[in-house]
């Protein structure tokens, strides 16, 4: 069977979103797989899925997949995109939708210059919450990799963060630390790693290496997780610019409870059907 698809990206994390509404079909893991393939597939950070509800308080059902076929529970670029589907694919009409992930529910508000606003709803940092293994709950934490010890924050934004805090982004050891933390026996369900460099108490910039896709471009939910944790530790104050590889988000955060709203851009890149096996 043929199915339609949109190559969207949120600051080049890019995704495959697919409307499960109006057509239907299914995708497995091997399936996923292949299609996020940059040589022999269509390519992605993440694969995007427009479901309906299954709250009749939601309008839709988000569902997100990583590039090796693992199902997540948030991603905020990708909420951004989900908003933008749907709209131009005029599944709603609506300038607010709410939607139902497998980390909660998200509020996505769609403005009239582009820019899209996601409430993401308060950062939990309890280690049960991502779940990380620790007896309680700390500001930071004392992690032993290969021999060496970082410290870390965690936080998760429906999906589980580590945070450090880099003197250079540029010098950061990404490529060696990022898959070492990613799947550190302390983090049972793996975790996204965010390397954090902090300008100013209103501006950083960020990396981040995501759980099941590797580095990407940018990291909406890691973008989250980092500032929430840098507010914490009294480093930054609301709001926060964060400059990813591929662009700039806007974090509001007030604290405790209160929800964090992030905004930025979302871009529709072409259509296309592929042919599923």
């Amino acid at each position: 069977m043929l199915l339609h698809f949109t190559k969207m990206h949120g600051l080049g994390n890019d995704f495959m979103v697919v409307d499960l509404v109006t057509q239907r079909a299914r995708l497995d893991n091997a399936e996923v797989r292949r299609l996020a393939d940059r040589r022999f597939g269509i390519g992605f950070d993440q694969l995007l899925v427009v479901e309906p509800p299954r709250n009749p308080d939601m309008d839709f059902r988000y569902r997100i997949y990583n590039a090796d076929g693992s199902e997540v529970e948030n991603c905020g670029n990708g909420a951004r995109c989900f908003a933008r589907f749907v709209l131009d694919k005029r599944l709603t009409h609506k300038h607010q939708i709410r939607v139902e992930t497998a980390g909660g529910p998200l509020t996505l508000d769609v403005h009239n210059d582009n820019q899209i606003s996601v409430d993401m709803g308060a950062p939990r940092f309890a280690p049960q919450a991502l779940p990380f293994d620790a007896p309680d709950e700390q500001l930071t934490y004392r992690l032993d990799v290969d021999g060496q010890s970082h410290e870390i924050s965690i936080a998760s934004m429906g999906n589980p963060h580590a945070v450090l805090i880099v003197d250079s982004t540029e010098q950061a050891p990404v490529e060696r630390l990022g898959p070492a933390i990613e799947g550190h026996p302390r983090f049972p369900r793996r975790v996204n790693v965010g390397f954090m460099q902090v300008i100013s108490p209103g501006e950083i910039r960020l990396r981040v290496y995501e759980r099941g896709s590797g580095e990407t471009l940018a990291c909406g939910t890691g973008a989250c997780a980092a500032v929430a944790c840098g507010i914490r530790r009294g480093l930054l104050t609301s709001p926060v610019k964060v400059h990813l590889a591929g662009g700039s988000l806007k974090i509001d955060w007030d604290g405790g409870d209160s929800h964090l709203i992030m905004t930025g851009p979302a871009e529709r890149v072409y259509d296309g059907r592929v042919a599923l096996r």
